[in-house]
């Protein structure tokens, strides 16, 4: 075990016990993340004579996989360390803190680094010498191997589980509860019923976003459910996403796929296959509208820069083509996402304020002509001077943020300023 030391007479050596578990079952009971606290206190409160003190704060990841270092309470140890707040680290065991080799090096050169001592309640080690090392390095080879197996094993179980069209978890599907004694899907007749009707709006409207808006009007959202401990989720209206989504659920035909592979399902079906195929042809078909976004390939002046003051969401770029000839235009997420007419901005041509945000570019930087400039040059040029542009469609007007200006570019000093104009 590494020891931490009392250095001087009457030092405090602050402990922090951090501890994890890799489910979230019985997070409001008593768990193992208590068991691991109290077995840390207890050694931390065995050590008092030498200046040991437990840390009231709470270092407790419930729920997280020990083989990565995405944990909010392993983040906010690791920062609190920095920022000297912490001299040692308790736990319970050494794969509490990482099972992973390379990521418990790193968690190991932040401590060398900031002096920190670190205790394994119940494996002696003392990483002072070579061979304390050695036995660390060990123990976490063996953490590392038992993580992995277990992901096989899971991983096996999965497939096994698909391959014979059996439930594998997860939170049911409108139109399905779950069985709980036989654990499989069951059909819901009222949500399976409205599942038909959305399958059925959809290759009437023909579009994602005219479905959308015919479901908030009848007040239709997805699936409501209740955890283990009671709190309700779901229930919201739908959007472009979740109504794809439940639009390609492959389950809602009877079958289960896994991977590239589809197998016949233990769930009844509740949509028709041929019903469900049509559906996947014309969403086929409407992929640009689909994907909900388009990409930079014309090289929007503004994209990622140009928000919606309306409904503060961001602004994207997009075309159509009529009569051979291609529109751009920069369409509004929120109204996107919820229909058009729950945002009045809608879209705006994307010529218009183009033109509006270079010809405030050009009164700022008159040194510069960025009209004449090639198209790479001015979206750079855009990039390099302009922080944010938002769009009031209620008094037509643009509001220009721009970076504060750069000697060597700008030829100018200051800060970062707001200009209006109208597109």
């Amino acid at each position: 075990m590494n020891q931490a030391t009392n250095g001087s007479l009457g030092k405090i050596i602050r402990c922090a016990v951090y501890t994890r578990k890799s489910t979230e079952e019985g997070q409001r009971q008593f768990t193992s993340l208590d068991a691991q606290r109290e077995a840390a206190e207890a050694y931390i409160a065995s050590q008092v004579h030498a200046g040991w003190c437990c840390l009231p704060d709470r270092y407790d990841d419930g729920g997280f996989t020990g083989g990565n270092m995405d944990r909010p309470a392993l983040a906010r140890l690791l920062s609190e360390i920095r920022a000297g707040q912490v001299d040692c680290v308790v736990v319970y065991k050494v794969d509490r803190l990482s099972r992973s080799l390379l990521d418990f090096a790193r968690m190991m050169e932040t401590f060398d680094k900031h002096h920190i001592s670190f205790v394994s309640v119940t494996q002696q080690f003392n990483t002072a010498t070579s061979m304390g090392r050695l036995v660390l390095n060990i123990l976490l080879s063996f953490a590392q191997f038992e993580r992995e197996i277990i992901s096989e094993r899971t991983r096996d179980k999965i497939a096994a589980t698909r391959r014979k069209g059996k439930w594998t978890g997860g939170v049911p599907l409108l139109g399905y509860d779950l069985d709980p004694q036989a654990a499989m899907l069951k059909v819901n007749p009222k949500e399976a019923a409205r599942v038909r009707a959305i399958f059925e709006l959809y290759l009437q409207h023909r579009a994602l976003q005219p479905t959308v808006r015919e479901l908030a009007r009848r007040r239709w959202r997805t699936k409501r459910r209740q955890s283990p401990h009671g709190d309700k989720r779901g229930g919201r209206p739908f959007t472009r996403s979740t109504l794809h989504r439940l639009l390609t659920n492959l389950t809602y035909t009877g079958n289960v796929r896994y991977r590239d592979k589809t197998y016949p399902g233990e769930q009844p079906a509740v949509v028709p296959l041929e019903t469900w195929q049509r559906v996947q042809d014309l969403l086929r078909n409407n992929r640009g509208s689909v994907r909900g976004r388009v990409e930079n390939r014309s090289g929007a002046l503004l994209q990622g820069l140009l928000y919606c003051t309306a409904c503060a969401s961001a602004m994207t770029p997009t075309s159509s083509k009529r009569g051979g000839k291609r529109y751009r235009y920069y369409l509004c997420c929120g109204a996107h996402r919820r229909g058009r007419h729950n945002c009045p901005s809608g879209s705006i041509p994307a010529w218009a304020i183009e033109e509006a945000v270079l010809e405030q570019i050009q009164i700022r930087h008159p040194h510069v002509d960025v009209r004449t400039e090639a198209p790479g040059a001015q979206l750079r040029l855009v990039r390099l001077w302009i922080g944010r542009v938002d769009y009031d469609r209620a008094q037509n007007k643009v509001a220009i943020a721009f970076r504060p200006a750069r000697s060597s570019v700008a030829n100018a000093e200051g800060s970062s300023c707001t200009q209006e104009s109208n597109p």
